[in-house]
């Protein structure tokens, strides 16, 4: 039976025995459009116990309810703000109860990517952006890939042109720059490789008494595979 905390928001699934209290975790996936976060996170829920929640995506809930899209600048700053406080109480949401981990469909620091300015961002929500980054124990940026390696439209929330993409990815790139656990997934002939890569990066952060209650043996292969990780380059840590 999946124990769910609000259908709309968060998503946690699978009976687990495990009655441990555990400290709580962030990880952020992140990455441009069309680089594969919705389907990654959806294989996820199939793979996680009940103390692994994960939460929607903030734009994508305010967007599809409703809220004003437009290119003009005042529009594109209060759509900004307005995902900054809803993925803060997202998180919030989904930090109720003992999870072991929350899985955060991007986290506040994206919006830096798409804030069209004059103001700083930062002065815009009210939070610095090393406080952003505290909020968040591992970010898992998966790389954009281009229009002739698989960027498409199927999301129909995602306007942007293969182009456009790429240049939200650099700057989301940017934005997540130093933080002190960040692991980069670069696009790969096969969605389905990417998509085992990024698996292993998240599974590896769940305590192994939640791991193991998955009672799955694809999650526990892939959390062991030895190849997710490899040594820290300037830009973050790859997936090879």
């Amino acid at each position: 039976m999946n124990d769910t905390r609000g259908d709309e928001s968060t998503i946690s699934n699978g009976v687990c025995a495990c009655a441990e209290r555990h400290p709580l975790r962030r990880v952020v996936l992140t990455g441009g459009p069309g680089a594969g976060k919705t389907a990654v996170l959806e294989l996820l829920t199939h793979l996680v116990c009940r103390h692994v929640v994960v939460t929607r995506e903030a734009a994508n809930i305010l967007f599809s309810g409703g809220f004003p899209r437009s290119a003009g600048i005042p529009a594109r700053r209060a759509a900004q703000r307005a995902i900054y406080h809803v993925q803060i109480e997202l998180e919030a949401l989904a930090s109720q109860g003992n999870p072991a981990l929350v899985i955060c469909d991007r986290g506040v620091v994206d919006g830096w990517a798409y804030w069209p300015g004059p103001e700083p961002f930062w002065d815009a929500i009210g939070m610095s952006r090393a406080a952003a980054f505290e909020r968040y124990d591992t970010v898992i940026h998966l790389r954009t890939p281009d229009g002739a390696n698989g960027y498409g439209h199927q999301n129909p929330m995602r306007t942007e042109t293969p182009a456009e993409a790429r240049a939200i990815d650099e700057r989301i790139a940017e934005a997540w720059d130093g933080h002190p656990r960040r692991f980069v997934v670069d696009p790969a002939a096969d969605f389905v490789t990417k998509a085992a890569r990024a698996i292993a990066l998240v599974l590896a952060e769940i305590p192994a008494c939640c791991r193991a209650a998955s009672g799955s043996a694809a999650a526990s292969e892939l959390a062991n595979q030895p190849a997710a990780l490899a040594p820290a380059t300037s830009t973050g840590q790859r997936a090879p």
